[in-house]
């Protein structure tokens, strides 16, 4: 198979390298409900749901239907060869994304952690970020950089007030806690920032018309766009991550919620797939499937769809680990 084309097990040969030393591993490639979809279980249909069904009876090391929250971790080589590991997202269902894929990919830790915005399926996992630190039970430990927008770190601070507070109250006792070092961002394609050695460009984009939400550009070898929650693209965005702006993309990695239709504040896969007609990247992985996507079916009508149009794209699913160069 070509170089950069899709290969049988339904992952993406490598980016550009013969020895590509960083990678991309997908914590998670599902909605916010997750998958399987509890009321499918609780309240079955007839005939019932089958992707949930299936997705709870094979062990989801092996299911590419079992869907946690988006989440990806990029594993960045750097070039003395030490790696830097940077999360992006922290959802309701990190600690088993920790158990499962931490586990399965030795990660030993997280160096540095970015949000996309600050709703539950992105922020929820913070209070378990102490299970990636060192044990202290006096929290004298190192910070975890935390980079967001001020909007979100308002949000998270009425969440999470005891993650945020610099210094304990008269009389309050020390309790051990995830030790985050807030880093403010801003909304802004030009207001690049560094974080675990790696430069990323902020991409605003709409997460429904009310509500921005944020994707990120990052990679020199190869670029690499994820923008996990959007409903729709505005154009200086666009610009930044197409072929016909400021160059093409070698994965565009995106949000695809449902099979059919539109949804207000989510693209739905007719209009992922026009996105990545306009955007026309190398390739394409998409993220945040309900259980409406079965992967292996769906992924053979996408092949279809690569070669009639010439862009190779795929569901990804929960530990998809893409080596590449970065």
């Amino acid at each position: 198979m070509a170089k950069g084309g899709l290969l049988e097990n339904g992952s993406f040969s490598d980016l550009y390298s013969e020895n590509p030393r960083s990678s991309l591993i997908f914590l998670g490639t599902g909605c916010s409900s997750s998958v399987p979809n509890a009321i499918c279980l609780l309240q079955p249909s007839d005939p019932p749901c089958e992707v949930c069904f299936q997705s709870l009876s094979v062990p989801p090391e092996r299911n590419p239907n079992y869907r946690c929250n988006t989440s990806l971790l990029i594993d960045y080589s750097h070039a003395d060869g030490e790696h830097n590991y940077i999360l992006i997202d922290v959802g309701k269902n990190f600690r088993e994304q920790v158990l499962r894929w931490f586990t399965h990919h030795k990660i030993p830790r997280v160096d540095s952690i970015i949000l996309t915005h600050e709703h539950a399926d992105a922020v929820l996992g913070l209070d378990d970020i102490r299970a990636v630190q060192p044990f202290s039970p006096t929290n004298d430990i190192d910070p975890t950089p935390v980079c967001l927008t001020q909007f979100a770190m308002d949000s998270i601070a009425e969440k999470f007030p005891y993650l945020v507070q610099k210094k304990l109250k008269e009389g309050q006792e020390v309790r051990r806690v995830a030790q985050l070092d807030w880093r403010i961002i801003e909304s802004h394609c030009e207001k690049q920032f560094i974080t675990s050695g790696l430069q990323f460009v902020p991409l605003p984009v709409m997460h429904g018309e009310d509500y921005i939400s944020l994707g990120f550009l990052f990679g020199e070898k190869s670029r690499v766009a994820y923008v996990s929650d959007v409903s729709r693209f505005p154009p200086s965005t666009e610009y930044v991550i197409s072929k016909t702006g400021a160059g093409q993309l070698d994965l565009l990695i995106l949000d695809t919620l449902y099979k059919k239709g539109a949804h207000n504040v989510h693209l739905c896969l007719p209009q992922t797939l026009d996105a990545v007609k306009r955007i026309c990247p190398k390739r394409a992985l998409f993220i945040g499937m309900t259980h409406e996507f079965d992967h292996h079916k769906d992924n053979e009508e996408l092949a279809k769809w690569s070669r009639r149009e010439g862009i190779p794209v795929q569901l990804a699913h929960d530990g998809l680990r893409i080596p590449i160069d970065l």
